[in-house]
Order: C-alpha cells, then structure tokens, then sequence
C-alpha cells in the first residue's frame, strides 16, 4: 500500500500544544502553518513553524474561535488540513462541516461523531449499545421535575445534574435531597440554556468517592488500539492538575476491562483519529462507569507517549493523510510510570489569581526522563486574555517511586522569575504521604489545599 502524507497543515491553536503540532509537522516533512491572533505575534510556535498567519485581535472569538477566520487562512495558504489541538474549535461538528464544505481536511473524528459523543445523553446510549458500564441514572434527556422525581426515586439520593452540552467541571449539581431536587433542575437548566445553548439535562447516580481514570484511543476508522489508561484524579474544581500512567490502583483484570470497554466503543461508531474514553472508577466497589468521550488529542497526551514511546501527534497526522494504523495492539507496549505536572501562571496563595506579565528569566528542567512542553521563554510576556498554563512538565522513571523522586527534582529545577507559578503547589502535592500512597480520590487536592 502506498505510504500518504501532507504536504501542509494549519495549527488552529495556541500554546505549547501549537509548539508541539509544529514539530512533529516538521519531523514528518510537513509544512507547518501556524495560525495566531495578534497578542501571539512573538510566540516560539510562531517563530519556529515553516508559516505563519494573523487571524484577528487578542480575543480568542475574533481569532482563535472565529471558524471563517481559520478557514479562511487555510484557503489563502492552500493547506491540506486543519489541525485544531485541544480546546478553541477542536470539538465543534459545526466547523469540521464548514471544513468538508471547503475541502480541507480535519485532523480529527467526522462531524457526525463529534456531534454524537459530544452528546452526553447520546454518548451514554451508544456506550449502552457498546456493552460499555455508565453510572446508574436516566436513560435520556430530563424535560420537567416529575421525570426528575421518578429517577431519583430509582437510583438515589445524593443524585448529579448535568447539562448534557456541558464539559470542563461546568454544568453541573450535586442534589442531596429530595427538598432541593425542584430549584436545582430548574437552576441548572437555566445555566445550560445560558451556557451552552442547549437547556437539555440528565441525572446519575453521584458517586462520593471516586478515581478518574481515561484510556487514550487511536482508530483508523476500521481498527484501534489503545495505549493504557491516565489517572487524573489529582483535580482541583474538576480541573486536572496532575495526570500519571499507569494508574496506582487497578489491577491486571480491571485495566484489561478499561482498555477493552474503550475499543468497543470506537468500534461501535467507527471513530477514526485521536479519542480519550473517560471513566469514573468508584474506590469502594471497584467499578469503574463510562462518563464523556473527549474527540481529539488532549492536555495529558504526553504521558501516554512517555510510557508507550509513541509520538501521537504525529499518528495523528499520519491518519488524517489516509494512512492506516501501522502497528497492532500487540506491537504496543507500556513500560516504566509517567507523570505530567501542569504547570500555570497562577497564584495559590491568593485563591489561584492568575500571574500574566512578563517572564524575565526561565529556566527549564532537563536530564534523563524530562521533558517539558512550553511556549514560553525568558524575555515572554503571558497575555492576560487566554489560559494560564505555561507549560507541562512530564517525567518518566521505571516504576511510580522514581517518577515521583524525579518530578520532584525537576520541579526543584525549573525557575521562573517575573511571575508567580504552581511550581511549588505540584511539589507539595507529589511529596504528600497521600498522593504517594497512591491512595485518594477526586476529593483529595481540594482537602491538600484547605489543611495547607
């Protein structure tokens, strides 16, 4: 079969993960075209991609959110394909359509399974059909409180509302009793219809101690493969702050049932690119449920490269060029643990404020199984109107003792001057007797933080 490949991409994003699309074009021979609003004129993916285009102001809706300006530049630069990182437009079916309608390619799923699994309602019944666990509760969409009563009255109290348009921690309610059940649906349901658009809500079981834990997928439409599971319960207000591979807690059978749950689901849609299947896991019955299925390359990728030694980007690349996969799950093999610290321009001291100005000195950790994935340099001033993430550091040793003892001294390493950072946060959290013990939950950061 003859070998396919790009000739051009434009990288719709920011950041470090520009930085990375950029790269791994570049290993491939792919020309790279970044496209930046005008507060990212002095970036490094900017300065170090083959091309790159103004797309609009600083206001991420008039450049980076903008599909006709992204479109646009890839029209005027002739590019093969769009590749729209995490975030921004990377989950909108709508833009992957304007996309097909243009002729340019989509490094990434079919609008149509965007659409679906960006659904939560509609993803929880194909992961039904798939055979695939999901936490107890409606079957579809709740329209008025009598429906919501009839659940409640099935699965439970306490119960979660969520908004089915919802993601990133928002959209969402806990309900301890049925005396609140009334006011939290019809609050939540406003909040979505303000939100998202979509006013559409189903409740679950709300599962009080809990693991979360994803399997990395890539399919090429007809076979996927998986490459292990990420733990990121390390979360404060349902953002991720450390991620790691593999997860302290399941064993052989439960890791197998994960990654096993995570295909059929891709096989039940007949997903094509990049995927992150995400699961609860309850810490009491040792069961894990399907919760959201993220269709493009997430934040936490790069520990899944760590311990699989395979360059996902560039996968990704190679499958959006028609090609398909060029290993079997057998081939793949997870070795050693990971670990990924996201590092953020932000203050804990005073709430988590974020600290945008300029950086007048940064120097980055090195040495064996350290890596650190970031856009930014001495001399860069961090823009006030996007993300505060400066960086991800990510660390790999042989087993989970040496990854921490390693992140560690990386940690200790790096060194910002000009802007305050959560350098010294994560360093206090991996050195804890309990994120050690490898023994917590999603509530676990949140009571670090108050006996701090």
């Amino acid at each position: 079969m003859t070998h396919k490949q790009l000739s051009s991409v434009l990288i719709a994003n920011r950041g470090e993960i520009a930085l990375r699309i950029v790269r791994a074009c570049q290993e491939l021979g792919v020309t790279s075209v970044v496209a930046y609003s005008e507060a990212d004129r002095d970036t490094l993916a900017v300065k170090l991609a083959d091309k790159a285009v103004c797309i609009g102001p600083a206001s991420s809706a008039k450049s980076y959110q903008d599909p006709r300006a992204i479109i646009s530049a890839a029209l005027a630069y002739k590019v093969d394909a769009i590749h729209p990182g995490y975030g921004f437009l990377s989950e909108k079916p709508d833009f992957v359509e304007m996309c097909e309608a243009e002729g340019v390619g989509f490094v990434g799923p079919a609008a149509s399974i965007i659409r679906s699994m960006g659904d939560k309602i509609e993803a929880k019944k194909i992961a039904r059909r798939a055979g695939v666990p999901v936490v107890p509760g409606s079957d579809g969409a709740i329209d008025d409180y009598d429906q919501a009563v009839a659940v409640a009255r099935d699965v439970g109290y306490p119960l979660l509302i969520k908004a089915s348009a919802g993601g990133g921690g928002r959209g969402m309610r806990v309900v301890e009793s049925a005396e609140t059940l009334e006011s939290d649906l019809a609050q939540i349901m406003s909040e979505a219809e303000t939100a998202f658009g979509d006013r559409s809500v189903y409740l679950e079981r709300y599962l009080t101690d809990i693991r979360h834990i994803e399997i990395q997928v890539m399919s090429d439409g007809d076979s996927t493969v998986h490459f292990g599971e990420r733990d990121c319960t390390a979360q404060r207000r349902n953002q991720k702050l450390v991620e790691e591979a593999p997860s302290p807690v399941l064993d052989p059978q439960l890791r197998e049932q994960l990654a096993a749950a995570s295909v059929a689901l891709c096989r039940e849609v007949a997903y094509r690119n990049a995927g992150t299947v995400e699961f609860v896991f309850d810490n009491i019955e040792r069961q894990f449920y399907f919760i959201e299925m993220n269709t493009r390359i997430q934040v936490e990728h790069p520990v899944s490269e760590m311990v699989s030694g395979i360059d996902l980007i560039k996968l990704q690349l190679e499958i959006a060029a028609g090609n398909p996969l060029p290993f079997a799950q057998e081939d793949i093999s997870i070795r050693g643990h990971a670990i990924e610290c996201r590092i953020n321009a932000e203050d804990p001291a005073e709430g988590f404020r974020p600290s945008p100005g300029r950086i007048e000195t940064f120097r980055a950790p090195g040495g064996f199984g350290v890596r650190l994935d970031s856009h930014v340099e001495s001399g860069y001033t961090i823009p006030p109107f996007y993300d505060s993430m400066i960086g991800k550091l990510i660390v790999w040793g042989n087993d989970r003792d040496e990854a921490i003892s390693r992140a560690l001294r990386a940690l200790n390493e790096m060194h910002v001057e000009g802007i305050t950072t959560t350098a010294a946060l994560h360093a206090a959290i991996l050195d804890s007797e309990v994120f050690r013990s490898g023994r917590f939950n999603t509530a676990f950061v949140a009571d670090f933080l108050s006996s701090e």
